[in-house]
């Protein structure tokens, strides 16, 4: 299972950005097989490949551009780890967090 996070920062229409970060969750959630853990300074995924991290942060980026933002910057950070079971659960459990 790949993890990752994702957070999307939309500039040239105003601070808020709140609306547009909506329409790019919806979008992450379109695609089959990815999970999202949206929270305050990003959103979590879990997907069974690179592709669909890949093909979902690209529909975000897209909602977010037909939304009108001239610039979309995107930081995305993977976790590919093949050793273990490797998902947001895993990680929580091992921080005492479930």
């Amino acid at each position: 299972m790949i993890v990752a996070d994702v957070a999307f920062y939309p500039i040239g229409k105003g601070v808020s950005a709140s609306e547009a970060i909506k329409k790019a969750i919806e979008a992450l959630r379109g695609g089959a097989g990815v999970r999202c853990y949206p929270n305050s300074m990003a959103t979590v995924m879990e997907a069974e490949s690179l592709e669909q991290i890949f093909a979902a942060v690209a529909r975000a980026e897209k909602a977010l551009v037909d939304m009108g933002y001239p610039r979309v910057e995107t930081i995305l950070r993977v976790d590919d780890r093949r050793d273990l079971e490797n998902s947001v659960e895993r990680k929580l459990r091992a921080l005492g967090e479930e």
